[in-house]
């Protein structure tokens, strides 16, 4: 099972702390210049495997992905046609009503402007009166 990425940079940093610790001690107690211990040894070993595992995992990361299948779209069955009528002979016309006799427009504003005219008139008083 791959180990996570942060895991992977937690495990560097306790690692680092560790080996740092190792070194200052072999340094204080044998000097610069020894060998280092068994521990320290181990520690630069595991140390170096974390940075290949961590290397490791930024290269997947940057391969392309799988993508997944496009779904087929499904298409619903086309309406089935209906069957055609049967020819019925046209219907007789009804005889319509006769019009109504109507006033044209000109004849309406002679009509409304002789009312107007007489309501006038009929308003004021004469002068015998």
């Amino acid at each position: 099972m791959p180990i996570r990425g942060a895991t992977l940079n937690h495990q560097l940093h306790k690692n680092g702390a560790r080996l740092h610790l190792a070194m200052l001690t072999r340094i204080h107690s044998h000097g610069a210049d020894g060998a280092p211990s068994n521990e320290e040894q181990a520690l630069l070993d595991e140390r170096n495997g974390l940075k290949a595992a961590r290397a490791e995992s930024q290269a997947k990361a940057l391969l392309p992905r799988p993508k997944p299948a496009k779904l087929l779209r499904t298409t619903r069955a086309a309406p089935k046609a209906k069957a055609a009528k049967s020819d019925k002979p046209p219907k007789e016309a009804k005889p319509g009503k006769a019009a109504k006799p109507h006033a044209s427009r000109s004849e309406k504003h002679a009509q409304k402007a002789a009312a107007l005219d007489a309501a006038r008139r009929a308003t004021k008083k004469s002068a015998k009166t």
